[in-house]
């Protein structure tokens, strides 16, 4: 009975100690991501210079009028298109129109004090070669004649002058463009000097840019220029028109115009766009990288680089200047260095990578 109890005593023991000894359980290496790398290069970038700015249409104006009546008729919508010469707005003309009777009536009357005077004075000139008018009554025909030609001529101008006012009171698109805005109803009383309708060339857009004075004498009327159009992420090539060289009225700055070349019809004025100017001369270089590689959490910029035991480690960059899929990189990474392109799985900071 003892020896029973003896064994059943030592196989617990035994089991006691050997749970004790039972090895940790390994942990499971991690896998790792397949990857693409590059390297980043050290380049010349050239001379470059990069300004910010709007879209501007080469043709813009605010038309108003002269006259004051109330409007009679708005043919056209904001966003409507507009050729050269189609009406715009009318405005009441009632008063313009007794006017231009009233000098109407006045050059019939001009002209016919003109014809009896024309004929008095031809009369009174046979009557003097035949020394049967004395040459006073032949000089008060002649001031007669005169005065008579200066009333027609005046009365004629008169005319000119109301028929230019109608000018003002139906008013009409003065190049081809978009209607813009409309600043009056129809029945509201129109005022001289006050805008009733804006309008927008269709065509020729221009970037307008503010340039520091530490660049403007850089740049070069007629030279070729890339302009990024913000909002749809569109390339289009300029060429600078209007180089400002006064700083006076823009606050230390530098205006700038460059005419596009055949934008798209997703370009609009009032667009954001980025100018890049670039030169031959002076020419800078830097360490560069692929654009696509970069990875963007809200205003930060960064890229994986492999570390020497192949672990992707995430840095935070300072980009300069973009070009042709290419981005200058200020700080963050050396020439040289390999970062991570693309990868077959997630790629996280710290994970294991081979390529």
């Amino acid at each position: 009975m003892k020896t029973i109890n003896y064994l059943i005593i030592l196989t617990l023991l035994l089991t006691v100690f050997s749970c004790g000894s039972d090895n940790q359980p390994t942990i499971k290496e991690t896998n790792t991501v397949a990857v693409k790398v590059a390297k980043a290069v050290k380049q010349n970038l050239g001379s470059s210079i990069s300004a910010s700015g709007t879209i501007e249409a080469g043709n813009s104006t605010n038309l108003s009028t002269r006259m004051m009546g109330f409007v009679t008729n708005l043919p056209v919508k904001v966003g409507q298109k507009v050729k050269k010469g189609q009406l715009l707005i009318s405005i009441n003309n009632a008063d313009l129109n007794a006017k231009k009777a009233q000098v109407e009536a006045s050059i019939t009357q001009a002209q016919s004090a003109l014809e009896n005077a024309e004929k008095d004075y031809n009369r009174f000139k046979a009557l003097f070669e035949k020394n049967s008018a004395s040459q006073k009554e032949l000089d008060d025909m002649t001031t007669r004649f005169e005065m008579a030609k200066a009333g027609y001529e005046a009365a004629s101008q008169m005319k000119k002058e109301v028929l230019a006012q109608y000018a003002y009171s139906n008013i009409t698109a003065p190049f081809d463009g978009v209607v813009t805005n409309t600043f009056i109803k129809e029945g509201d009383m129109a005022n001289p000097g006050m805008p009733l309708v804006s309008l927008e060339g269709s065509k020729n857009y221009e970037a307008v840019v503010m340039v520091s004075e530490n660049d403007i004498a850089k740049l070069k009327q007629d030279s070729k220029v890339t302009v990024l159009v913000k909002s749809i992420n569109e390339e289009v090539s300029g060429i600078v028109t209007e180089i400002s060289t006064s700083a006076k009225n823009t606050a230390g700055q530098y205006l700038v115009k460059v005419q596009l070349d055949n934008p798209s019809s997703a370009i609009y004025p009032g667009m954001f766009v980025n100018v890049n100017f670039s030169s031959s001369s002076d020419a800078e270089s830097g360490i560069t990288m692929s654009q696509s590689a970069i990875v963007r959490n809200g205003q930060l910029s960064g890229v994986y680089v492999v570390s020497a035991d192949k672990v992707a480690i995430l840095r935070w960059l300072r980009l300069g200047k973009s070009m042709e899929g290419q981005v200058e990189v200020l700080s963050g990474l050396k020439a040289g260095e390999s970062y991570i392109t693309s990868a077959e799985g997630k790629i996280y900071n710290g994970a294991k990578v081979t390529f």
